[in-house]
C-alpha cells in the first residue's frame, strides 16, 4: 500500500520496486489512465510496435482469394458524361 507524497507543487506515488519489477515498469515512460475504479498506469506503447510480425502472420494463415478482385482492375475515373 502507498499514499501520495508532496514533489514540490504536486504530488506523487512511491511505487515498491518489487511491483516495478513484476509490472516490468523499470525505465519506461508511463502514461496514466483515468478509470472507473481510479488510476491506470501502464508503459507508453510505441505506435505500430510488433505490427510488421502480426501482418507476416496473418498473411501465412490464408492463401489470397483472387475471385471477388475485379475491383482491382476498375478504372480510377468514370470517362463517360454524366447526363442530368
Amino acid at each position: 500500500m502507498t499514499t501520495l507524497i508532496k514533489i514540490g507543487n504536486s504530488q506523487g506515488v512511491r511505487i515498491p520496486k518489487a511491483i516495478i519489477e513484476q509490472a516490468q515498469l523499470s525505465d519506461k515512460k508511463l502514461e496514466f489512465k483515468i478509470i472507473d475504479d481510479g488510476l491506470l498506469i501502464q508503459p507508453v506503447k510505441k505506435s505500430r510496435q510488433g505490427w510488421k510480425e502480426q501482418f507476416d502472420k496473418a498473411s501465412k494463415l490464408k492463401e489470397p482469394d483472387y475471385s471477388n478482385q475485379e475491383w482491382l482492375y476498375a478504372p480510377l475515373a468514370d470517362t463517360e458524361e454524366w447526363e442530368w
